[in-house]
């Protein structure tokens, strides 16, 4: 009876298993579509995302490097320090770049197509896919471009990388046509552009004020078209007015794209406990640029740097002491070092500036002090650089960041442009101030370094580092590359030149 009533279970199962997969399969294509998902991409969502992610890249870590902080432990410290252990802290902007903001913008450009009623979608798309570009370029070179993030379009999974030489033409010549064809008759982007919600006046002028950083990018190896490429995104029209600048606006609440990115690293890994003693990384400013600002008696300093006084940010600016980047463990007066202020650099509701008229200013200064821009001179430029700078920083924070008037003219009273000086002369006070003026952005403060010199920063030659005690010239590719594309990785290697800290780019060569 019982083997007669085990035969009967099975048969029993295994007629449910024919009925259950019959209902499986009835329907299937129905039943197993997912109803959040859409089956078009929409160009405006991803634009969206895409600016989230191009501005979250931002390599903070060369906050170190450019010696604005600096940490006593070498993991959190590796800018500052380029601890050979940590050197593949490098590759990081390059692996987020693709998979993200690089493959979101080629699906934006897909869907917008060649549509005429849409040129203003592909213009800005194509403007903020130079930004992203540009950037990562900088950081490494040669790197995939032409063939980038085609995987799914084209089965391009092994993408060649692109000579920075002809990275750098196609940018310019997309600059170029993305800003002439914008058109303030049609449709934008809207609210789903961040930055200037489809302003197309306003995408222009970043549109030449990104060909004029380009251009001047190009000062050291091809100083004809650097001038050339400087005098027509000029003419075009920069960014010049606190309202124009190009910024990400951050609500500071919800989901953590909703944050400036910045602040929310810096917060999270360093300062949340809001105590000057627990930092999570051992982070402070580095001595360098407190130093600096103290000497000269920036108001700045008041608004980016605190001391914890017995539980109080104090910004009193006499108390303020920066941390040498040479430490290897925790001093014992570290709650008296300076540290960022919560009300400005940790402020997770503020704006990213992506491209300040402080930034077009300076550059502006530089291209006047060649002679390719008469309408002002470099004296002005230079000094309308320091304005900006200084008054961006209420753009930042509001109340917390405004700098008066009074203390903006005082500082530049007491820092006179060397108008009889040599051109070398006038770019070590050009880009000394922009060191100071572009804070926060390390990234760009670390192009302009590798291209002119200034600021003179003494490099940390901190045992165990990575390059000899000299300043990275660029970041290292991500292994994966070497096993995942690797004939492309060793042609830009055979190009360029090796996969080295020390490995100039094609725009900084001797």
């Amino acid at each position: 009876m019982k083997r007669h009533l085990t035969k009967y279970i099975y048969y029993a199962l295994v007629m449910l298993g024919i009925i259950t997969t019959q209902s499986c399969t009835k329907n299937f294509d129905t039943l197993n579509v997912n109803p959040d998902a859409s089956s078009k991409a929409v160009p405006q969502y991803i634009f969206t995302k895409a600016q989230y992610d191009g501005t979250a890249r931002m390599l903070d870590l060369l906050l170190g490097t450019m010696q604005y902080t600096t940490s006593f432990n070498d993991v959190a410290g590796f800018g500052s320090k380029y601890v050979l252990s940590q050197s593949p802290q490098s590759a990081a902007a390059f692996t987020n770049a693709y998979p993200n903001e690089i493959n979101e913008l080629g699906e934006v450009l897909k869907a917008v197509g060649t549509d005429a009623s849409q040129v203003n979608l592909q213009a800005e798309a194509r403007i903020w896919k130079v930004y992203c570009f540009s950037r990562l370029t900088d950081l490494y070179g040669d790197i995939p471009y032409s063939q980038a993030a085609q995987g799914y379009n084209q089965a391009i999974y092994k993408p060649a990388y692109d000579a920075q030489k002809d990275i750098y033409a196609d940018l310019l010549k997309e600059l170029d046509q993305a800003a002439q064809s914008l058109d303030a008759t049609k449709a934008t982007f809207g609210s789903a552009d961040l930055i200037y919600g489809g302003n197309t006046v306003k995408w222009k002028k970043f549109a030449y004020s990104l060909m004029l950083r380009c251009a001047m990018r190009m000062t050291k190896v091809d100083i004809a078209q650097a001038q050339t490429w400087a005098v027509k995104a000029i003419a075009g029209g920069v960014i010049t007015d606190d309202a124009d600048v190009a910024k990400v606006a951050y609500i500071g609440a919800g989901q953590d794209i909703n944050k400036n990115p910045l602040a929310l690293d810096l917060y999270n890994n360093d300062y949340i406990a809001g105590n000057g003693s627990t930092n999570t990384e051992g982070g402070k400013y580095q001595d360098v640029f407190i130093n600096y600002m103290k000497a000269n008696k920036d108001p700045r300093l008041a608004v980016l740097s605190v001391v914890w006084n017995g539980g109080v940010a104090d910004t009193t600016s006499a108390i303020q002491k920066g941390m040498s980047s040479g430490l290897n463990a925790k001093p014992a007066d570290f709650v008296t070092y300076s540290e960022p202020n919560p009300k400005t650099i940790l402020l997770l509701n503020s704006p990213r500036l992506v491209f300040t008229a402080a930034e077009s200013y300076f550059l502006l200064s530089e291209a006047a002090a060649r002679g390719w821009y008469t309408a002002a001179t470099a004296e002005s430029l230079y000094q309308n650089g320091i304005a900006a700078s200084m008054r961006q920083w209420s753009i930042i924070a509001g109340s917390a960041g405004t700098i008066s008037t009074a203390q903006i003219n005082s500082y530049i009273n007491a820092h006179p442009f060397n108008t009889g000086g040599t051109l070398d002369q006038k770019m070590a006070q050009i880009y000394t101030q922009f060191w100071v003026g572009i804070f926060p952005d390390a990234q760009e403060v670390f192009a302009s370094y590798r291209r002119t010199g200034y600021p003179a920063l003494v490099p940390n030659n901190y045992v165990g580092n990575a390059t000899g005690g000299k300043i990275f010239r660029r970041m290292l590719y991500p292994v994966s590359e070497q096993n995942l594309n690797a004939a492309s990785y060793a042609a830009a290697i055979a190009r360029q030149g090796s996969d080295d800290f020390l490995t100039r780019i094609w725009w900084d060569k001797q």
